[in-house]
């Protein structure tokens, strides 16, 4: 990485955001009209970009397997369904599931850094993404301090975005904003370049344990930021909502929001990702509609 991208960056080239106008953008990819053959890839496409997740206090070891095992074959009759991106859990589960989707082609994410809360020392977060990975993660989700960045303390943000990187050594890191805190458009667009600048590989709204989550003019500002750092940088940055994005419909807005903003190259689970423990059955129901014309019943689709 060069040095140019690790300087803190220059508030100037953060723009004060219009919410009227940026609401009213999202609010338009809400009426696009997508032919059946659109409709089927894009539903194919969300499977293949999500991260698969289970973060709570009953996650058990064969609650993890069987997560594993649906993220690997989402529609096990139907091979060409998937696989999804990868498997999100807690720290302490990660050698479970690296073991199983060793060779499938998931990857495995680890939240990190005192998720969700932040609130612990540098050095425990440190050593916890240091876990994470020597036990086999290939991402980690870290959460900012959102206390440090409320405070104005910018660069203390900047210093431990780049920290964790550093200690994620080959894995990429996925900077969680948990912009349901941060109030305005325009601390999130300054929290995004912050974070780019300090390293990061993605950009994520949520943790999904506040309210609001991910919502669609809250990810266009974080699109524009990438697109803008992009061009500033010529380095490309990933981009996950997540938390709230519990039907299919809503997941092909998202996409149909990534291309137009971010074009085509971003439309890939390299780039792109949905935070989701709701939305694959909702996916798969879709699909199932596209294909034969009737809905099949949730029981059809285990809840794992």
């Amino acid at each position: 990485m060069s040095n140019a991208v690790m300087t803190f960056p220059d508030r100037r080239l953060s723009p004060a955001i219009d919410q009227v106008g940026v609401e009213e953008r999202a609010a338009r990819f809400c009426t696009r009209s997508l032919k059946k053959e659109t409709k089927l890839s894009g539903l194919r496409l969300a499977v293949t970009m999500l991260d698969v997740t289970t973060l709570e206090g009953a996650d058990s070891v064969g609650k993890v397997r069987q997560m594993c095992a649906k993220a690997m074959r989402p529609l096990p009759e139907d091979p060409s369904v998937g696989p999804a991106a990868a498997v999100c859990v807690y720290p302490r589960m990660v050698k479970v599931a690296a073991k199983a989707v060793e060779g499938s082609g998931v990857k495995v994410a680890s939240v990190a850094t005192a998720f969700p809360s932040g609130q612990m020392r540098l050095k425990e977060r440190l050593a916890e993404i240091r876990y994470c990975v020597n036990e086999g993660a290939d991402e980690i989700d870290m959460v900012i301090s959102r206390g440090q960045f409320l405070q104005g303390e910018y660069r203390a943000i900047f210093d431990e975005v780049a920290k964790c990187k550093e200690a994620c050594g080959e894995a990429h890191l996925k900077v969680i904003l948990e912009t349901g805190e941060l109030a305005t458009y325009d601390q999130v667009r300054w929290a995004s370049d912050i974070s780019m600048a300090a390293g990061a590989d993605f950009i994520k709204t949520s943790t999904g344990k506040v309210s609001p989550a991910a919502t669609l003019p809250v990810t266009l500002v974080m699109l524009q930021a990438i697109e803008d750092f992009y061009e500033r940088t010529g380095r490309m940055v990933g981009m996950k909502p997540a938390g709230g994005i519990s039907n299919a419909k809503l997941a092909l807005q998202y996409l149909v929001m990534v291309r137009e903003v971010l074009g085509e190259k971003w439309l890939n689970n390299e780039w792109f990702r949905f935070g989701a423990s709701s939305l694959t059955n909702d996916l798969l129901m879709q699909i199932r509609k596209q294909e034969t014309g009737r809905y099949q019943s949730g029981d059809y689709f285990t809840k794992d």
